[in-house]
C-alpha cells in the first residue's frame, strides 16, 4: 500500500486536552445553534408537505424547474427525477394551503415559466404525524446502530474501547448535525442516510487504529514505555492508511457536492463534515479516551493498594 507517512513519530496523545476543548467547542456551538433556532430545519420527509408528480412532453433541466418554482416562492422544494427524464417528483414544504390549491399553484407556476407542456400525474399530502414517526424511527436507527457497535467493539477489544468508540461516534454525529444547523440546511432522509454512513465510516477507522494498538500492546511494554507511547505508535503506524482512505472518500464526496445537484447537496455536505470529523475523532477522541481511562484505572488501583498496605501497617 502507498505510504505517504513513513516512520512518523507525531505525539498525538500529548495534544488530547486541546482536542477535547476543540471538540467541546464545536459540539456546543452546534447545540446552541439548534436551540436558538428552535430545533433542526426538517425537510418534507419529517415535517410533512405536498408531493406533486409531473410529466413533461420534453425533459426540462432541474435548474429550469427550480427557477420556475422560485418565481412562486417555492424555491426550497425538493425536485427529483422520477424514472423517466421527463418526469419529476416535486416535494413542497408544509404550508397553510390545501392539497388542491397547492397542486394548482405548482402547475400554474410551471406553465407560466413557459416550460414544455406538462401533466400532473399525482398529488399527495404528507401529514406531520408521518413526519414525527419518521423522526422517531431515525432516532431509533441511530441508537440501534450505536448499541450494536458498542457490543461489537466491547467483544472485539474491551468495554473501555467500546465506550470510547461510541463517544467518538456521538461526537461525529453531533458535530455533523451542528454543522447542518449552523449552515441552515435541512434534515432529510438523505441526510439521515449520510449520518448513518458517517457512523459506519468512523467506527471502521477507529477499529483499525485500535487493532494496531492492541497488537503493539500484546508485544509487551518496553522499558520506560507507557500506554500513551504505544497508542502514539499505533496511530502513527496507521496514519497513511487513515489519510489515504479519508482523502479518497473526501475527493469523491466533493465531486458529489459540486455536480450532484441541489437534491444531493445537503447529503454530500453532511458526508464532507463527517469524513473530516470521523478521521479526527479516531485519532484525537477515541484513542485518547482509552489512554486516559486506563491511566485513571491504574492510578485508582495503586491508591487502593496503598490504602490496604497502610491499613495492614496500622493493625
Amino acid at each position: 500500500m502507498l505510504q505517504i507517512f513513513v516512520n512518523t513519530r507525531y505525539d498525538f496523545i500529548s495534544r488530547r486536552r486541546w482536542a477535547y476543548l476543540a471538540s467541546t467547542a464545536f459540539v456546543l456551538a452546534g447545540l446552541l445553534s439548534v436551540a436558538a433556532k428552535g430545533g433542526l430545519h426538517y425537510g418534507i420527509d419529517f415535517a410533512g408537505g405536498t408531493l406533486v408528480q409531473v410529466r413533461f412532453e420534453q425533459a426540462p433541466t432541474v435548474d429550469a424547474v427550480r427557477a420556475a418554482l422560485r418565481q412562486i416562492n417555492l424555491g426550497d422544494s425538493v425536485i427529483q427525477e422520477f424514472g423517466d427524464p421527463r418526469e419529476y417528483l416535486i416535494r413542497v414544504p408544509a404550508g397553510t394551503e390545501a392539497l388542491k390549491d397547492m397542486t394548482k399553484r405548482v402547475e400554474e407556476g410551471l406553465r407560466e415559466a413557459k416550460l414544455p407542456a406538462l401533466e400532473v400525474r399525482r398529488a399527495e399530502f404528507v401529514g406531520p404525524q408521518v413526519g414525527r414517526d419518521l423522526q422517531l424511527q431515525a432516532i431509533y436507527a441511530v441508537l440501534a446502530g450505536m448499541v450494536g457497535i458498542l457490543f461489537y467493539t466491547a467483544f472485539r477489544f474491551d468495554f473501555k474501547g467500546g465506550v470510547a468508540a461510541i463517544i467518538a461516534l456521538i461526537h461525529d454525529v453531533l458535530v455533523s448535525v451542528g454543522a447542518l444547523s449552523l449552515t441552515n440546511r435541512e434534515m432529510s432522509l438523505p441526510v439521515l442516510a449520510a449520518l448513518l454512513t458517517i457512523v459506519g465510516y468512523s467506527i471502521n477507522d477507529t477499529i483499525v487504529t485500535f487493532d494496531r494498538i492492541r497488537e503493539n500492546k500484546g508485544r509487551g511494554l518496553r522499558k520506560g514505555e507507557t500506554l500513551a507511547d504505544i497508542a502514539n505508535a499505533g496511530v502513527n503506524q496507521t496514519l497513511s492508511r487513515t489519510i489515504l482512505t479519508s482523502l479518497t472518500v473526501f475527493l469523491v464526496v466533493v465531486v458529489l457536492y459540486v455536480f450532484g445537484g441541489e437534491v444531493l447537496r445537503d447529503f454530500a455536505f453532511a458526508l464532507l463534515v463527517g469524513v473530516v470529523t470521523g478521521t479526527y475523532s479516531s485519532i484525537f477522541v477515541a484513542v485518547p479516551i482509552v489512554v486516559d481511562w486506563e491511566a485513571w484505572s491504574e492510578a485508582r488501583q495503586r491508591r487502593g493498594k496503598k490504602a490496604v498496605a497502610k491499613a495492614g501497617i496500622g493493625r
